[in-house]
């Protein structure tokens, strides 16, 4: 088995169909292999709920409801009706509805919010995230909506005890890859979702990989810390028209940077020109030799100090003297997991989501109520 075999293995689910033959024999062995695997089948009530929605406004006798299962399940047991699947990191095997019907039955409270084209639209879509610690939130409330079919997760980062303020995460899970995290997660929440995971982070050697194989992403949401990484992967992004989404996790600060229909917009609403003006190899260097010093100036181009709230600006003076890392809060991390899949949607269904700069800011909104009686 290859490393990156053996790495997806660490995320990736096992489908067994038992109406094929060679399904059976491998689920068979894999509980004969480990009798403490946990079974979780609620495979009727799923039917039930596949029932409901089919016919909405419909009451079901219990003739109707056996006549329903017989009719899906073409007379055989319910065993070999749909999928199990093995969650090997968990030791859970749960049996849901295969794919065509999980996933009509599991999007059904988006609509029409979201409707039924607009879904078989988004199923098509591919989001690829850099950076799982803000990411994460965003990358998960991006499978919950299924906003997309593939989601690509990059970082090289492992969970540190000090992460856990805003990753949602279980003190298991320490030391474990970031990207590897959330792709369990989502996993969880819908195995039918691809995940790719690169746990090397973007660099130089995986770069197309990320933003091109299997198929070019549609979006990049970018969130990592790495300087070389934002400028790089927002160049990259622009050379192959695609758009970019960041949440800045400060006063709900969204930027948008529709590449994909400006082709010729400078990176970082043009922050950064003096960037953009150094060749390719010269700007690589440049970027992955930066002081601290050097990195707080850059940020602060790339943010605009008057977009900054009073607490970043404070922390930014006391970064590697009483704090070593980016202050972020649980609360605006999950904020930013709405936002950001809220102008993916937008982007990905053609709707209008301008390039520009976005604010939620809790100090505004939270500053003088209004009631009217």
């Amino acid at each position: 088995m290859t490393n990156q075999r053996q790495e997806e293995a660490t995320y990736r689910p096992l489908f067994f169909r038992l109406s094929t033959k060679e399904d059976k024999q491998a689920f068979d062995a894999l509980f004969a292999q480990d009798p403490k695997i946990k079974r979780h089948d609620t495979i009727r009530q799923q039917l039930d709920e596949l029932m409901r929605i089919s016919f909405p406004g419909k009451i079901w006798g219990d003739a109707e409801r056996q006549a329903f299962y017989a009719e899906r399940t073409g007379g055989r047991g319910f065993d070999e009706y749909g999928v199990w699947v093995y969650f090997p990191w968990n030791n859970n095997c749960v049996h849901v509805l295969d794919e065509e019907e999980f996933v009509r039955v599991r999007t059904n409270r988006n609509v029409y919010k979201i409707d039924f084209h607009e879904i078989d639209v988004l199923r098509t879509k591919k989001i690829g995230v850099i950076g799982l610690s803000v990411g994460q939130s965003i990358a998960l409330t991006i499978a919950m909506e299924r906003t997309c079919g593939e989601i690509r997760l990059a970082d090289f980062d492992d969970v540190e005890l000090s992460n856990m303020n805003r990753i949602r995460t279980g003190i298991q899970d320490l030391g474990l890859n970031k990207a590897i995290i959330a792709a369990r997660q989502i996993a969880e929440i819908d195995p039918f979702i691809n995940v790719i995971c690169y746990t090397e982070g973007v660099n130089d050697q995986n770069i197309d990989d990320f933003f091109c194989k299997g198929g070019k992403i549609d979006v990049l949401v970018e969130e990592c810390d790495g300087i070389d990484v934002k400028v790089q992967s927002r160049l990259r992004s622009r050379s192959l028209r695609i758009p970019v989404v960041m949440d800045t996790n400060d006063r709900g600060m969204l930027d948008i940077e529709r590449f994909d229909v400006e082709n010729e917009r400078p990176i970082l609403h043009g922050a950064v020109a003096d960037l953009e003006r150094i060749p390719s190899p010269e700007l690589a260097h440049k970027l992955k030799n930066l002081s601290l010093d050097e990195k707080v100036e850059y940020l602060a181009k790339f943010i605009g100090m008057g977009n900054v709230s009073e607490e970043m600006m404070r922390s930014l003076g006391e970064l590697n003297r009483t704090i070593v890392g980016w202050p972020q809060l649980a609360s605006a991390v999950v904020l930013g997991g709405a936002m950001v899949t809220e102008a993916c949607r937008r982007i990905l269904l053609g709707k209008q989501m301008p390039s520009g700069r976005y604010f939620v800011d809790f100090e505004e909104l939270f500053r003088e109520p209004s009631i009217h009686q």
